[in-house]
């Protein structure tokens, strides 16, 4: 996934930069950098790797170093940027949210008109550059964004940094979200609009699909308008979104806790509490509570000080080991009870097996399981919001390719709930893991929690029915 945060102001913007960029910190893993603009020195830029620490401790000893009234950050799980170009459109810097699936497509397209690659991330094209040289044959920058959204498959949405302002770019479907805030004197644009509140920012609305903006410190011109058509990521408010911020209006811990709360409603399940799995489960778990009308008990909690994040390691197993480190059960709260847990989400299920299995071991009596959303049969084309380098990663899949000894067989019917396939599909998963019952919420109830007509949101990871 990834974040971005850009600020304008009529006065020095590092300090707001600094910290609305690490608002975003939870988007993303791999690398951090931040850029400002001054008129005398031009653009500064950094980037850190971020994969074994903080945005914050990587960039709070170089702040000093920035200066301008108007720059750009980002936290990548794809390449490092900003990248800094300098072009017959003017100098600028730019900074990509999204997922491209053709690069290497696009890569033999412009190197064969003769572009050429500075850049290399990992020993392949860094895709924000390949975005910057797709810009940069326009004649001016909304045509060669433009360009981007005609080129590419997957998502983009971008912010550019220029002597003339901030330009920003939603992409062309909406997948991810592009919100702008203002206070007296600037304004700014994010990823999450929990950058801004305690930045003293409030928010003035979001960008609409493909929509192309210009941002000074005295206000916002719209440079293209949006697009109809919108498919914004269901997953944002059943995973990767900060509790405290809104999409499209809706927010994140609002749209979880009327997840559980319908799911709670319509459970015939006898158990004694229901818990969170931290952080992501317990807003659904507080609804679910208050639906079912038992008490909502803290029986694991998450250890933060050194385990923030499961997904920081590249390799596999390391995740799995830091997933069961920062998770600890309390024995006092699980001896001799029937629980039931609320989670947003079962991908590979190895963290949730070995969960299941410490649960027990601390006198768990019985152990159910509710997910805020339905099993992840597809995987994700537009803007990777897993890890997961291929859909056999999904237990779904694996599940699927046991059974039918091909796992694209009958997706449609797995991914349906009620048939045959989608019920001995769960009851399998709920056996592989170790649980008493599993139950996943349906996309009827996922949408409603949401409040968005089902045509706004993608829920192509749930049903297959993304928009290309």
């Amino acid at each position: 996934m990834g974040g971005f945060f850009g600020t304008i102001s009529k006065t020095e913007c590092k300090a707001d930069l600094f910290y609305g960029t690490d608002y975003n910190s939870h988007l993303g893993t791999r690398r951090g950098g931040m850029a400002t603009y001054d008129s005398e020195r031009g653009i500064i830029r950094s980037i850190h790797n971020l994969e074994s620490t903080y945005f914050r401790t990587k960039f709070e000893a170089e702040l000093g170093k920035f200066s301008g009234n108007s720059g750009i950050g980002i936290i990548s799980d794809t390449d490092p940027q900003p990248i800094t170009i300098n072009s017959h459109l003017g100098r600028f810097a730019i900074v990509t949210v999204g997922k491209i699936n053709n690069v290497d497509e696009i890569e033999r397209e412009l190197l064969g008109s003769g572009r050429h690659f500075a850049e290399l991330s990992g020993g392949k094209i860094n895709q924000t550059e390949l975005v910057a040289l797709l810009i940069i044959t326009g004649k001016d920058y909304v045509d060669g964004i433009g360009h981007v959204y005609d080129k590419i498959k997957g998502s983009c949405s971008l912010m550019l940094l220029t002597p003339d302002g901030i330009i920003a770019a939603r992409d062309r479907m909406g997948r991810t979200p592009v919100v702008i805030g203002k206070r007296e004197g600037a304004f700014a644009v994010s990823s999450e609009s929990t950058s801004f509140p305690n930045l003293g920012y409030s928010v003035v609305r979001d960008l609409g699909p493909g929509e192309i903006v210009r941002i000074t410190a005295d206000g916002v011109e719209q440079l293209k308008a949006p697009g109809n058509e919108m498919q914004i990521c269901s997953f944002l408010w059943v995973y990767y979104g900060f509790p405290t911020s809104s999409y499209e209006g809706v927010n994140v811990e609002a749209a979880r806790f009327r997840c559980g709360l319908a799911m709670g409603r319509h459970d015939d399940s006898d158990v004694d509490c229901v818990c969170g799995i931290p952080d992501s489960g317990v807003g659904m778990a507080l609804g679910y509570a208050e639906g079912k009308g038992v008490p909502y008990h803290r029986a694991i909690s998450k250890y933060t000080p050194t385990w923030p994040r499961s997904f920081t390691p590249a390799n596999q197993s390391m995740r799995d080991l830091v997933a069961k480190m920062k998770l600890i059960p309390n024995r006092e709260m699980l001896e001799g009870k029937r629980l039931l847990f609320c989670d947003d989400s079962i991908v590979r299920g190895t963290q949730l097996r070995d969960n299941v299995r410490v649960l027990f071991d601390c006198g768990a009596r019985e152990v159910h399981m509710r997910i805020a959303c339905p099993p992840l049969v597809y995987g994700c084309p537009f803007i990777g919001f897993t890890a997961s380098k291929s859909d056999m990663e999904l237990i779904t899949r694996r599940i699927i390719r046991d059974f039918e000894g091909d796992d694209s067989k009958d997706l449609d019917k797995y991914a349906t709930e009620g048939t045959e396939q989608y019920n001995r599909m769960v009851e399998e998963i709920r056996r592989r893991l170790g649980l008493t019952s599993l139950k996943f919420n349906t996309i009827s109830t996922l949408v409603n929690a949401i409040g968005l007509p089902k045509c706004k949101l993608c829920t192509h990871c749930f049903d297959g029915s993304g928009k290309f």
